[in-house]
């Protein structure tokens, strides 16, 4: 069984909820991203999902976008955070998912993407733009080395499409609460709900729901009906604002506290 599906195992049997924090990998820089993923770990973190830098990040708002470019600036690829999962591997056995769209995969080479994934101590990954056969398999593929491939479901999809898309899904299954781009929203979108259950029809694995958590009363309304809650830009936009401070990770800890009941 995966570390992912052990976390949501052990959820389910104490009959609690999940919380899982995206950062952007190499923002502000790697020994900080450092920092952060072990700080979010000993928070509670049920999986953290490191974003994998892309020039054209299409499904993301201006704050992930943002510290997407940061990261690129500072030369950050995929070899450098294989190297920062393996050092957080000596530290925690949190589950880890990349968050990417699918070029900087293809650039890379699956095959020795999953490989590579497999040995830094990655749990899945998650491509944004990935379809089809496509997604089939890059899933065949993430297999061979017992790593999830986690897909993302938006409200606009059919029922034919999230039953394909759930058929070469493992892990769990991010529902996207709304249509557009990432970003802090004041409210959950009343679709969110309608779409886990919808999801839920096709599938047992466990939805977390994102897009626009960033509030504590938002992550209880998703836990009413979801199994997560994924925060992402709240996240990343507190890191920017610690960047000039210095205190980065200590302010982290404490909006993150604000988020969890």
């Amino acid at each position: 069984m995966s570390r992912i599906a052990v976390e949501f195992e052990k959820l389910k049997r104490e009959g609690r909820k999940g919380f899982i924090p995206f950062v952007t990998a190499g923002d502000p820089d790697l020994d900080l991203s450092y920092e952060i993923v072990l700080k979010l770990a000993e928070l509670g973190a049920t999986v953290i999902e490191l974003g994998v830098p892309f020039s054209d990040p299409t499904a993301d708002g201006p704050t992930i976008q943002m510290s997407s470019q940061r990261a690129l600036q500072k030369g950050i690829n995929l070899s450098k955070i294989f190297n920062l999962v393996e050092l957080v591997r000596k530290k925690t056995e949190v589950p880890i998912v990349l968050f990417s769209y699918l070029n900087p995969l293809l650039q890379f080479g699956l095959h020795k993407l999953s490989e590579k994934a497999a040995n830094a101590g990655i749990d899945g990954i998650l491509v944004t733009d990935v379809i089809d056969e496509e997604a089939k398999k890059f899933s065949d593929i993430l297999r061979m080395n017992n790593i999830d491939l986690i897909s993302l479901v938006a409200p606009t999809s059919t029922d034919e499409r999230i039953r394909k898309i759930t058929s070469v899904s493992s892990g769990f299954i991010y529902a996207v609460s709304r249509a557009g781009v990432t970003g802090a929203q004041k409210d959950v979108s009343s679709s969110a709900e309608n779409l886990v259950s919808r999801i839920s029809k096709f599938t047992d694995l466990p939805v977390a729901v994102g897009f626009g958590i960033s509030t504590r009363q938002q992550v209880e309304e998703v836990w009413r009906f979801a199994d997560a809650a994924v925060v992402g830009s709240a996240i990343v936009a507190d890191i920017e604002r610690s960047r000039e401070s210095g205190n980065v990770v200590a302010n982290l800890e404490s909006f993150v506290s604000t988020l969890l009941p």
